[in-house]
Parts: C-alpha cells; structure tokens; sequence
C-alpha cells in the first residue's frame, strides 16, 4: 500500500526535523482520507530528548480539534530518528497503541533523508507503506 504525502507537507516535517536536531522531533500528519498527507501539524517533544519523544497533551487536544474543524483526519503520527534509521524501534513498537493510525519515522542519519510509514498492533510491525 502507498501513501501520498503532499511536497509542502513533507517540506514542513522535514525542515521541523532539521531544526530541531539533535532532538527527536515530532508531530501529526493529517490528511482528507488514510492515503493522502496534506499537512504536518508540528507538536513539541516535551522530552527534549535525541532518543525518544512523547507529545504534550495539551497540544495533541489542539491538533484533534484542528483536525476537526478542517475536515480532516489524523493520518499518523511521526518523529525523527536524528542518527538511526527510519525503522521504528522497540520502545516505539511498544508505545504505538493506536492500531488505526500510521507510524512515520524520518531518520537524518545519512546524507538523504528517509521517510518510512509502519502500521504497528500489538507492539508488532505488521505492514510498512510505499511513500510517494
């Protein structure tokens, strides 16, 4: 399965990531249906942390309600991996509790970026998606 993920979005996502490096960053991808990205919602790594994230709640309430009123739904979650590959790892296989939404990993580690989407239940990667 492929998922579409419009330039400016991914252009946010990325430019996020790069800023905030060594820092793991952040956010959630929305989009009109499962399939297509069309906007980063950026959320603070309130861990401030270069190997793992978590969200403020506060800011995930306010992408819930953007989402919303705009008609959109969330497509995923995402976070960078500054200096490791784009695979999700088992701290992250074990904190993806939402089996309806997609995982994004962007890693920085080598000299093209990579962006890898990852359906994950029970704390088990259980498809990996073409992003186009």
């Amino acid at each position: 399965m492929a998922i579409t993920i419009d330039p400016e979005a991914y252009l946010s996502l990325l430019s996020q990531a790069e800023n905030d490096a060594p820092i793991e960053s952040c956010g959630y991808l929305l989009g009109p249906d499962a399939q297509h990205v069309t906007e980063n919602y950026p959320m603070t790594n309130v861990d401030h942390s270069a190997e793992h994230f978590s969200f403020d709640p506060k800011e995930q309430f306010s992408a819930v309600k953007y989402a919303r009123s705009h008609q959109l739904q969330i497509v995923g979650n995402w976070h960078s991996h500054p200096a490791s590959p784009s695979r999700p790892s088992e701290e992250d296989k074990r904190l993806a509790l939402d089996p309806n939404i997609l995982y994004f990993i962007l890693s920085l580690a080598d000299e093209q970026p990579v962006l890898n989407a990852f359906r994950i239940q029970d704390g088990e990667v259980v498809e990996r998606y073409r992003i186009v």
